[in-house]
């Protein structure tokens, strides 16, 4: 692909004019945050022009930016005040983080003549920049108006890009108010990605990294990976810093650019032994450059592509790399036989009711049997995490080949035979042509595998059955259904409940609570002709309980569930099981129906299985939110009482 030719600079009367260019030459139609006097300029152009929702809290305005752009395989917005505002939505940065979602975060800062003075100016703060690249992929601050708008789509560009997260920009309030020359390139004209939609490859940037000896691709062997031809860098690229390894001393502060930004963990460095190709993520935003991926090691993708060619029992386990490789994954799945095993991140990489789906269930006595027996495991981009593999002492299969876009995760929780550091579409291409079909009688031990697990699942819930019946009989075939950390979520709703796309599976992966709300008002202001459901405790809940107004304000089609057990239930079970005593995990709850009156919001309660599929069924057919309450007490117990997978010292 031929460079991305330079527009004419551009002019804004300020800085919300310009980030208003941008954010329309990337597909953003809603951005989600708080009003302040630190970006005001920001918020009445955004408000002006797009829409803007006034969430209640900093945390709530990523989370909601972070699932909005879950929702549309694409990108969301937030905008935060400087200093505690920034602060506050440090923990929901920290989610994105650990699941590599990309969120454009955009805050206020200080007036620039006083940034860093530390003279105590209002909303001031020690080192804010510092904060933010703690808990982000990329962190810079704008220091000047003509530099302001490539920082933004630099910013865009690193949360992007594999393996995702979110970035951080911080705009001193003066310069929000100056007037903008633009001179960055253009990315008008960026399309949202619809389901099932393919985009063409993107035009690359270059970033400075250690030098690689390729190696030799063994005599009569062809390694077939896609490319691009590469393409003239960027400026922006050559000035970006290289994040050093953990414990790494750290540098001396360096002083303010002359003319520009401060960035931080902006980049990471190739392996030893790790080609550079100009190959690229297929993002839907055509003219956001993006960074070249590794290629695998050759001689480790042939003994890869042999021991593929000689499995008879083979299984895939699937993480949130493999979303982006659905195609590929699909084929190989048809190719094989195999059964597909996936991490919760990973569910939807191809629609759960699929006969070989096996899906989120390794850790049953069924999926460990059949792991037990199997002679080869593929896994894709996934992080073993220890909530999905029993505190990691899950058996895997030794014959195992492992790929990975990030080095790191490469042999970091489980040996990898054949670690494959590379780009999931293009190693599962190279791949395909070696795989051939697996025994008959294991495909179909997969598909009982799969039967089983499901009915076990099904019979243990008890009565909560019939709710997630009803949900799945409720909505359409692609919704999404925002799960906050509560036992119906953790039990069933990351299991049971399917998911066919894997826009439709948000939650908070890094198993934080109270963001399940905030990310159901994202996804379901992203995808209005769609409706949400979201899944939430009381508990939970009540960590943001100020976030149902801006339900009632905004008015999605979101049928908000909530499962009352009058506390943190996962938590009392985990202290009835191994304690003698309960502690700080009994909480006076709401009236739920009296809350839902006061904000404006249609209610309706279930307290017994047959009422599951009406009230579910009347609120998801609504146009706009319903408040539906869970009677845990009426409803009657699971059959047995769920317990997080949590290993307990000397347990």
């Amino acid at each position: 692909m031929p460079p991305i030719p330079s527009t004419p600079s551009a002019h804004h009367a300020t800085g919300g004019d310009l980030l208003v260019a941008v954010l329309r030459e990337l597909g953003i139609d809603t951005v989600f945050g708080i009003v302040s006097v630190h970006n005001l300029p920001l918020v009445e152009a955004v408000d002006r022009e797009l829409r803007f929702v006034p969430v209640r809290h900093e945390a709530t305005a990523v989370n909601a930016a972070d699932a909005y752009g879950r929702a549309r395989g694409s990108l969301g917005c937030a905008l935060t005040s400087t200093g505690t505002g920034a602060g506050n939505a440090a923990g929901s940065l920290v989610e994105a983080l650990s699941a590599g979602t990309s969120v454009l975060h955009v805050t206020g800062q200080v007036e620039s003549e006083f940034l860093g003075s530390g003279r105590g100016f209002i909303h001031e703060t020690k080192d804010q920049l510092g904060m933010l690249g703690a808990v982000s992929t990329y962190a810079a601050t704008i220091t000047s108006t003509d530099t302001a708008g490539r920082i933004l789509r630099e910013a865009a560009q690193a949360s992007l890009a594999d393996p995702g997260g979110p970035a951080s920009v911080e705009w001193p309030v003066d310069l929000q108010y100056a007037a903008q020359t633009d001179a960055a390139p253009s990315i008008a004209g960026a399309a949202l990605p619809g389901p099932g939609t393919q985009h063409a490859p993107l035009a690359p940037e270059r970033t400075e990294r250690p030098a690689a000896t390729p190696e030799k691709t063994a005599p009569g062997t062809t390694l077939s990976l896609p490319s691009t031809p590469a393409t003239q860098a960027s400026p922006a690229a050559a000035e970006r810093h290289v994040t050093p390894p953990p414990g790494t001393p750290a540098p001396a502060p360096a002083k303010k650019p002359s003319g520009g930004e401060q960035r931080s963990r902006a980049a990471d460095a190739a392996p030893p032994g790790t080609q550079q190709t100009e190959s690229l993520r297929p993002l839907g935003h055509p003219g956001v450059s993006a960074r070249p991926h590794p290629t695998p090691a050759a001689s480790e993708l042939v003994a890869a592509q042999t021991l593929l060619a000689a499995a008879e029992r083979p299984l895939i386990w699937a993480g949130g790399g493999a979303t982006r490789t659905r195609a590929e994954l699909a084929e190989l799945l048809h190719v094989t036989g195999a059964g597909l095993l996936t991490s919760n991140s990973g569910r939807g990489a191809v629609p759960e009711d699929h006969p070989q789906v096996i899906g989120n269930f390794a850790t049953t006595p069924a999926v460990r049997s059949l792991l037990a027996d199997a002679d080869l495991l593929l896994t894709i981009g996934t992080h073993f995490r220890s909530n999905e593999t029993a505190d990691y002492r899950l058996t895997l299969p030794d014959a195992h080949i492992q790929i990975d876009v990030d080095a790191a995760a490469l042999g970091r929780v489980y040996p990898a035979r054949h670690a494959l550091h590379g780009h999931a579409p293009e190693v599962l291409t190279a791949l395909l042509p070696h795989a051939r079909r697996a025994d008959e009688s294991w495909t179909r031990r997969v598909a009982a595998v799969r039967a089983d697990v499901r009915a076990t699942l099904h019979d243990n819930i008890g009565p909560q059955a019939a709710i997630c019946d009803a949900i799945r009989a409720a909505l359409p075939r692609e919704a999404v259904v925002a799960r906050d950390v509560t036992i119906p979520s953790s039990s069933w709703g990351n299991r049971l409940l399917e998911m066919y796309d894997p826009r439709d599976n948000v939650f908070p992966r890094g198993g934080g609570i109270g963001q399940g709300l905030g990310m159901g008002i994202g996804a379901a202001l992203a995808r209005p002709d769609a409706p949400t459901v979201v899944l939430a405790g009381d508990g939970g809940l009540a960590v943001h309980l100020g976030e149902l107004l801006t339900l009632a304000q905004e008015r999605p089609r979101l049928t908000l569930i909530v499962f009352n057990d009058g506390g943190y239930g996962v938590l009392r079970n985990m202290q009835d099981r191994y304690s003698e005593r309960r502690s700080g995990v009994d909480l006076a709850t709401p009236d739920f129906e009296l809350l839902a009156q006061a904000c404006g919001l249609p209610y309706a309660r279930i307290a017994a299985e047959e009422h599951a599929m009406p009230v579910i069924g009347h609120a998801v057919a609504s146009d706009g939110p319903t408040l539906v309450e869970v009677d845990l007490a009426r409803l009657g117990p699971m059959k047995n009482p769920f317990t997080p997978p949590v290993k307990i010292p000397g347990q």
